[in-house]
């Protein structure tokens, strides 16, 4: 053993605190895992979000919302989460679905804050980002995130 540990923890086994680190370093995970699953798929509200337009997206907005899915080539969720999105679209023409490659497009997923893929911003029909979803998404969710069309 080292005289460094030897000082500090005269009396510990070195294979005995190996094995509480390794238990601590597992612990831990296991937490930062169950934290992002929980998250998964929930709907958070954006207040004083960033706009974007035709430009940063380099496609149309939606007349009511548009879905912007930031992915990842090695990404199996993102691609569950392009058939949800690419699904509700098909059934609503006056919404809109851009998928991005954010390792393409890192200036606008620093930007935006996009720390993990899939993640989903939904724009309001002037491009404002108004709710933000992470992690695989269901229709449901989906459908949930999108604002009742205002009637007229």
């Amino acid at each position: 053993m080292s005289r460094r540990w030897s000082v500090l923890a005269p009396d510990v086994d070195p294979l005995l605190l190996r094995a509480v680190l390794l238990l601590a370093v597992l612990v831990l995970a296991t937490g930062i895992g169950l934290v992002l699953r929980r998250r998964a798929g929930r709907v958070r509200e954006v207040t004083g979000g960033e706009t974007l337009d035709a430009a940063d997206l380099a496609a149309a907005l939606g007349e009511r919302a548009t879905f912007v899915q930031f992915s990842s080539p090695a990404c199996s969720p993102c691609r569950s989460v392009r058939r949800v999105l690419t699904g509700l679209v098909a059934t609503d023409p006056a919404l809109a679905h851009v998928e991005i490659d954010a390792t393409e497009r890192l200036d606008l997923a620093r930007r935006l804050g996009i720390l993990r893929t899939p993640t989903v911003l939904l724009l309001d029909p002037r491009g404002l980002v108004v709710r933000r979803l992470s992690g695989p998404i269901t229709p449901e969710q989906a459908r949930a995130a999108v604002p009742e069309p205002t009637r007229s």
